[in-house]
């Protein structure tokens, strides 16, 4: 049967509530409007809930990936050096970014699949006590790994006056985030993930120390100084036209999230990543990142022996759902299902019970429902066996 209908389960865009849909299509107001003012100041509190921090974050028209640059052109000044944790593909983009305005950036690399090692990092700081910034991704979405952050923050401030900038793209708004707690200096997101939205905002909050930072750096920047945004932020304004219907879309969201309560978002994201695992270890598939560091909104595995692209084409083909591949030198061997922002158990048990009906056409060998019974059993903690 010839269908239009499309799930995505992939790490980001993500698909978007009907509420959230219905509240971007309300009549276009200018930006400079009361009701602006207005938008602005109704999802800062919900904004300062989800980052777990008293700073203001600021609403940026831009992709997530502008917020990483803008991090990098505010905090590091001309002359300065800075460590930049990679492990994986969004890491790697953090050193582009550095290297591209030639700042001398030393990369701490892990093997795609596998954690910031502490005792390496330890190491680096002590090697480089100049280091201006310390530069991590919080989950990184080729690897499904997500990072301790909180532990790489306190050792970072412990052994250096290095600042801490975090990438959360692919996880805030799906998991915990405790900016002041932790002493996250800037941390940087987008809309097209967690938060359920189409892609075209990023969100960015920066500590003190941080502001001051931005303050004395001479290094030129004009539609990325964060300064002006969060001058702006203060009086419920953007320094520059923003995206007005995707701040509606926004407030719905934060709506949503108060809703659940951020602790009920978490929790929900942890059991469908407890779910994924399962499931696909219950199926004789290889999981990339380890149980310490599993990410709660992106599981990535393998298939031995079947290529990545043939199931992801037979799973569009017979039943609509989309999960995503792999990136850099993993793009053939490794897969990805995206579970953050709206997305509940019942997606990831379809999405579960379609994969089986295809890895067993193509000659996967694992009994039967193993993969959905294992899902099944994260919910109701039984221990049924097929």
């Amino acid at each position: 049967m010839e269908t239009n209908q499309l799930i995505l389960r992939i790490p980001g865009p993500t698909p978007i509530p009907p509420s959230v849909q219905r509240a971007m299509q309300q009549p276009m107001i200018g930006h400079r409007d009361p009701e602006t003012a207005e938008l602005l100041a109704s999802v800062q509190p919900g904004l300062q809930t989800i980052f777990g921090t008293v700073q203001h974050v600021s609403v940026v028209a831009g992709s997530g990936t502008s917020g990483l640059e803008a991090a990098v052109v505010n905090i590091v000044a001309p002359g300065e050096k800075v460590i930049v944790c990679v492990t994986g593909a969004f890491g790697e983009r953090f050193v582009s970014i550095c290297k591209s305005y030639q700042i001398e950036t030393i990369v701490l690399e892990e093997q795609w699949g596998k954690a910031v090692d502490l005792n390496k990092l330890e190491v680096t700081l002590a090697e480089h006590p100049d280091c201006a910034a310390v530069f991590v991704t919080y989950c990184e979405t080729s690897t499904s790994v997500l990072n301790p952050i909180a532990k790489i923050s306190k050792l970072v401030h412990e052994k250096s006056d290095a600042l801490v900038i975090v990438d959360g793209v692919s996880c805030i708004g799906g998991a915990e985030l405790k900016m002041d707690e932790w002493q996250l200096d800037v941390v940087v997101t987008g809309s097209q993930k967690a938060f359920m939205l189409p892609g075209g905002l990023m969100f960015v909050a920066s500590s003190e120390i941080a502001r001051q930072k931005m303050k004395a750096n001479p290094r030129p920047r004009f539609y990325l100084d964060l300064l002006k945004y969060e001058k702006a932020t203060r009086e419920f304004s953007t320094p520059f036209t923003p995206a007005t219907s995707l701040l509606y879309g926004l407030q719905e969201v934060i709506r949503l999230v108060e809703q659940e309560s951020m602790e009920g978002v978490v929790n929900r994201h942890l059991q469908l990543r407890d779910m994924t695992r399962a499931a696909l270890v219950s199926m004789n598939l290889e999981l990339l990142a380890e149980d310490d560091f599993a990410s709660p909104t992106v599981t990535a595995f393998s298939v031995p022996g079947i290529e990545g692209k043939l199931i992801r084409k037979q799973l569009t083909q017979r039943f609509g759902i989309r999960i995503a591949g792999g990136q850099g030198h993993q793009k053939e061997t490794v897969l990805r299902i995206g579970h953050m922002g709206y997305c509940s158990t019942a997606d990831i048990l379809l999405v579960i019970s379609a994969l089986e009906v295809v890895l067993r056409d193509l000659g996967h060998a694992f009994p039967a429902g193993h993969g959905t019974v294992a899902a099944q059993n994260t919910l109701i903690g039984g221990h049924v066996h097929v």
